[in-house]
């Protein structure tokens, strides 16, 4: 087993925080993934990401999507009801670039809600995007006619690039680098690349945190992977590090890359045979385990402090088939289209049930893995990013060994059980149409 340790940051760390401008957590929402979404159903996934202590969604709206009116409306109807936020990120990808003067239209219209999210003392809407450097000169005329606090994902192109492009139009950056390459984890550098531009000119920064990514969409010439053994909650502690003006969470619900953190529903996944997935690598598998912790994450990133105490509980993460199990679809480790080298996904995914613990202190504890009823015992190899016995998040793993079954992870203090992960798909030796699911369950 590859273990290498977070970063680890101390109680003092916290204390010394300097005072900080007020922060906020989004999820990427996929608007096109919801043309049969109503109005009970936005109200449900809203009263979802409130619990998990999320301020909003970054409405993720392609330019030729026939349902978006629709669905905006019924989003914001939704959202103002429920004291919730929303704002707009015009994706340029996927259905080719937005022209401006319906960028214009669409902030016009919908920034008069309530819900709609603002910054710089609620007087400008925040608006985002995925991409679209090339339609930079736009946002001169955009923002004069909307007053937006324009913050886009121009990824594509280096930090110092893009704060430069139309002459500095972009008010922030949002850097969609949440995903390591290779078989190490994920580090800050890419992070500190964007604080080191755009600090000295005053301009903010908003971090993406990803927990993983697997697509084997042929129709959308989609079938890579790249490696998520313990990328949710080691990101989460670079967040503590980093404390960006914004997170966004990538995503709530774009299924086709995996890494959704919002319900499954089953009106959702057409586009498993829309895209020809050789199979829907979706369905049954839950991720709602990634949202357990976002409370104690997201207080402590915007007080700069641990809380007082948690709600001890466990999370487990997995894959429901060994990698050499079945074929493996065609799948690729990195994406040679990025300049990566490609290997097989096996060198990036390992046979583990992966678990990690929130606890109040990890002394006196010990873990308990079942596979199908035989159990294994676990360490928590990785500390509380605050240090041993502190509260926070401690975390393990054990491999599958051969077990197959349904899997329970439980954990002990002093023998006692205090917190438990069930109920999601058992590991299987068999794979759906003989052909590798990458995707994970988390319970």
């Amino acid at each position: 087993m590859r273990y290498v340790l977070a970063a680890a940051l101390t109680v003092a760390f916290f204390a010394l925080l300097p005072a900080q401008a007020a922060k906020a957590v989004f999820s990427h929402m996929i608007v096109g993934n919801l043309p049969d979404f109503t109005l009970s159903d936005w109200e449900s996934d809203i009263r979802l990401a409130q619990s998990s202590r999320i301020d909003a969604f970054a409405l993720n709206v392609a330019a030729q999507d026939s349902s978006t009116t629709r669905s905006l409306d019924l989003a914001f109807q939704a959202a103002d009801a429920l004291n919730f936020s929303l704002f707009f990120s015009f994706d340029y990808l996927a259905q080719g670039p937005w022209p401006a003067d319906r960028v214009i239209s669409l902030i016009q219209k919908y920034s008069v809600h309530k819900s709609y999210f603002r910054h710089d003392d609620d007087t400008r809407p925040l608006v985002s995007t995925f991409e679209g450097p090339g339609n930079a000169g736009d946002w001169h005329a955009i923002k004069v006619a909307t007053n937006a606090f324009f913050v886009p994902n121009w990824s594509s192109v280096s930090a110092a690039e893009a704060l430069n492009l139309a002459g500095g139009v972009a008010d922030g950056l949002f850097s969609w680098d949440a995903w390591p390459e290779g078989n190490t984890n994920m580090t800050t550098g890419p992070d500190k690349v964007f604080l080191e531009a755009l600090r000295p000119r005053g301009k903010v920064y908003m971090m993406a945190v990803s927990p993983w990514f697997f697509t084997n969409l042929p129709g959308f010439g989609k079938n890579w992977l790249w490696r998520g053994d313990e990328l949710w909650d080691i990101r989460w502690q670079q967040v503590l590090d980093i404390q960006a003006d914004f997170v966004q969470i990538l995503t709530w619900n774009d299924y086709g890359e995996s890494h959704y953190i919002g319900p499954v529903r089953e009106k959702e996944l057409g586009l498993f045979t829309t895209a020809n997935a050789p199979v829907n690598y979706v369905r049954s598998m839950t991720h709602d385990g990634w949202r357990k912790f976002l409370p104690f994450y997201i207080e402590a990133y915007k007080t700069g402090r641990i809380p007082n105490a948690v709600e001890e509980s466990v999370v487990a993460t997995y894959r429901t088939s060994p990698a050499l199990a079945c074929p493996g679809g065609g799948t690729k480790g990195n994406n040679g289209d990025f300049g990566q080298n490609e290997v097989a996904p096996e060198e990036l995914m390992d046979d583990n049930v992966y678990y990690s613990a929130l606890l109040n202190s990890d002394r006196g504890v010990t873990v308990t893995v079942s596979i199908g009823g035989k159990e294994q015992t676990g360490i928590l190899s990785k500390v509380s990013a605050a240090g041993p016995g502190s509260r926070g998040v401690y975390m393990g793993a054990v491999p599958f060994g051969g077990n197959t079954g349904d899997v329970v992870v439980a954990v002990l203090r002093d023998g006692k059980r205090v917190a438990t992960a069930e109920g999601g798909k058992g590991i299987s030796a068999k794979c759906e149409n003989n052909v590798q699911n990458w995707n994970a369950v988390v319970v």
